[in-house]
């Protein structure tokens, strides 16, 4: 393996609680488990979002647009340190402490090729700092787009990836959540 440990996933029973772990590559398939992510929202100073395309090498929806940073976090670490490696390793930003807006997402959705995605997953935003230097074998495009762009894209649904397009109104309706558009 070229330096890296092998990536282990947290299993969730139905309740939402740690029932194990599993490689990561082992475990999106047809009849994926449940299993704990994370979805992150980057905002500029500006109040503008930097969303993501999926490099056609991802096991889940590749070439896909998307919100700015997804993941998975190891046993043992927190989501808000998952964001922030995962933040640091796709795009090698740094980001102030990212506040959890929406605990309790959870999704299912099946791609095309069959794969399946079946997580428990909070959804995050954050502030970010300097220009993104995204790691190609994650991110094949990124660009700073205005909040109202990214939610006429999510009423389409079909521009973007399952999950965003489903965070999107629930993140609009987030206590807090207009000061990550409105900038500062």
């Amino acid at each position: 393996m070229n330096g890296r440990r092998e990536e282990h996933v947290v299993l969730l029973d139905d309740g939402g609680k740690p029932a194990g772990s599993m490689p990561k590559t082992l475990l999106h398939h047809a009849n994926t488990p449940l299993h704990l992510g994370f979805s992150c929202y980057l905002f500029d100073r500006t109040g503008r979002l930097l969303v993501t395309r999926r490099a056609m090498s991802k096991r889940t929806w590749p070439g896909v647009w998307t919100n700015s940073c997804c993941g998975h976090p190891a046993p043992d670490e927190s989501a808000g340190g998952a964001v922030r490696r995962r933040v640091r390793e796709e795009l090698a930003l740094g980001i102030d402490t990212p506040t959890c807006l929406l605990p309790r997402f959870r999704y299912a959705a099946t791609a095309p090729d069959g794969t399946m995605e079946n997580e428990l997953c909070p959804v995050f935003c954050a502030r970010a700092d300097g220009p993104a230097q995204a790691d190609a074998t994650e991110v094949m495009d990124w660009c700073w787009v205005p909040w109202s762009d990214f939610v006429a894209a999510a009423a389409l649904r079909w521009p973007i990836s399952p999950w965003a397009a489903d965070q999107v109104p629930q993140l609009a309706a987030a206590p807090g959540f207009s000061r990550w558009t409105e900038g500062g």
